[in-house]
């Protein structure tokens, strides 16, 4: 077996997406697995998949049950990346709905004790996020600043609120794996 990769996940955030995938870019290892909202937050955002493709395996969420969360089981990958995550993926994880490619790599990731690092897009009441157009303030409702709380309590999973905090996690947890 060849040694356990990042699986990082992209939903339908643009929260510094631009950021996220330079960073993704610049480690070895990496599958990214894109949610169809994904996809298209990428397009907007006049990001290549094409060139992405060049540097990391991609894998789509096209089928119904998800079938590459099975690699979780298999020992395939020692991190799940979520960066960045909307609110709506983030209150699936919350109430355990595995109804999608992100989600369900969530559940699988948590059921195989294996470390996640969830950037969330919703992370403060007031804050600047990215648009296709520049950055743009915010207001995050109550509901979704609640389950990025309970998101943080989950085991397995450590919740960053910035691009640095996201690398600085992966740094410390590739350490931990050497």
């Amino acid at each position: 077996m060849t040694s356990p990769r990042i699986a990082w996940a992209v939903t339908g955030s643009g929260h510094y997406i631009g950021e996220c995938i330079e960073y993704m870019l610049t480690l070895d290892n990496v599958d990214l697995y894109l949610s169809q909202a994904g996809e298209e937050v990428l397009k907007m955002y006049h990001i290549d998949i094409n060139e992405i493709r060049d540097k990391v395996r991609i894998f789509r969420d096209k089928a119904a049950s998800a079938p590459p969360v099975g690699l979780f089981y298999k020992g395939y990958y020692h991190t799940l990346v979520l960066a960045p995550t909307t609110s709506n993926t983030i209150a699936k994880c919350v109430l355990g709905i595995a109804d999608s490619l992100v989600t369900n790599l969530y559940s699988q990731a948590g059921k195989c004790r294996v470390p996640n690092i969830v950037y969330p897009c919703d992370i403060a009441p007031e804050m600047k996020t990215t648009a296709p157009g520049g950055e743009v303030m915010v207001y995050p409702r109550k509901i979704d600043l609640e389950a990025t709380d309970k998101i943080r309590t989950f085991e397995y999973t450590t919740v960053v609120e910035s691009v640095d905090e996201l690398k600085l996690a992966m740094q410390q947890r590739l350490d931990s794996l050497s």
